[in-house]
This record gives C-alpha cells, structure tokens and sequence, in this order.
C-alpha cells in the first residue's frame, strides 16, 4: 500500500495535527503540493472531515515525530494486516454535482485561454463536459457567454492539480512530437 485509504482527509488530519510539511504530507498521500496547502487555506476539501492515519494503523505516532524533526524525511506508511485490491483507475465520463453543473464554462474558457495546447477530448475529459459545449465556449456562442468569467477548474474542484499538469505535459509533448515532425518533412 503505497498511499493512505482515503488520501485528502488523512491530508486535513495531518495539516490540522502535525507540523509536517506541506511537501511531506502531499507525497504521504499522494497529492500536489498546491492542493495541500490549499487545504491549509481552507480552499481545498472543505467540509471533508480528517482521517487519522495513527488511528487506522496507516502510520504511527513514532513514523510522524521523526518526520517533525527532519523536514528531509519522508513518511513511511506502515504495514497493513489486511491486503486490499489494487484501486483500478476510473474510466468513462466524470460525474459532477449539480451544484458545480454551472462552473464547468468558466474552467472550459480558462483552459481555452491559459492552455491553448490542450484538445477538446483532454478539456472535456478534465472537466467533464461534453465538445459541442467547448466548441460554443469557444466561439462565444454558448447561452450563458456574457456572464463567462475564466476560472481555474482546481479552484473549482472540477478536476485535481495533478490531472491538469498530466493533460498539459502530455499535450506538450504532442506539440514537440508534431513540431519535430513538421521540421523532417520540410528539410
């Protein structure tokens, strides 16, 4: 088991209970530094309530004290009693509460403006949307186009930090791949 059962609330538990570090808890549980200390501002993971690791043998009181005093150190998760299935990554369309139905517009139009690199299949797979929505987003032909203001979807939790970075770096390189190609045919 390489990170926590349920990785965000043991992520508040530990920025609420510990002084670790920010890079210390989000390599534990496997999330972006940017998110954890989002969670220390209190923008990230509202209402999620904290998840002690000691509690539920996932890490002991000793493994965090030692982490304390060397900021260097990384948390080791103990050894489970119970082996539990590998989680098998989601596939198919993302799910978004109604109550967030109404930003998907405003992360669409961000990522149009701050990341033009990325396809309409990797924009409406991080947001959950669907193309024709993106494509009247894009020519401002969307109902609501007066009132899009861009946002940053993971301010919006419409999708994590390390989902955004991974979609970018795979468009970039796409980008480098169609770049070199474009430079052999033409010399």
């Amino acid at each position: 088991m390489s990170q926590p059962l349920m990785p965000k609330a043991t992520a508040v538990w530990l920025v609420e209970n510990t002084s670790l570090t920010f890079e210390q808890v989000a390599d534990f549980c496997g999330l972006h530094v940017l998110e954890v200390k989002g969670i220390a501002d209190g923008d990230v993971a509202q209402g999620i309530k904290g998840m002690d690791p000691v509690a539920s043998g996932q890490l002991s009181r000793a493994e965090i004290e030692r982490c304390q005093k060397d900021t260097d150190a990384r948390l080791q998760v103990s050894e489970s009693k119970y082996k539990l299935p590998p989680i098998a990554p989601r596939k198919g369309p993302r799910y978004t509460p109604v109550s967030r139905r109404q930003d998907r517009p405003d992360a669409i139009a961000w990522l149009l403006r701050n990341h033009p690199e990325l396809t309409d299949a990797q924009i409406s797979k991080l947001v959950g949307t669907t193309k024709p929505t993106i494509q009247s987003v894009r020519d401002r032909s969307h109902w609501n186009s007066t009132n899009i203001k861009p946002v940053d979807p993971v301010t919006l939790g419409l999708c994590t930090q390390i989902e955004l970075d991974a979609a970018v770096q795979k468009a970039a390189r796409k980008a480098e791949r169609e770049r070199k190609k474009a430079g052999k045919v033409a010399g």
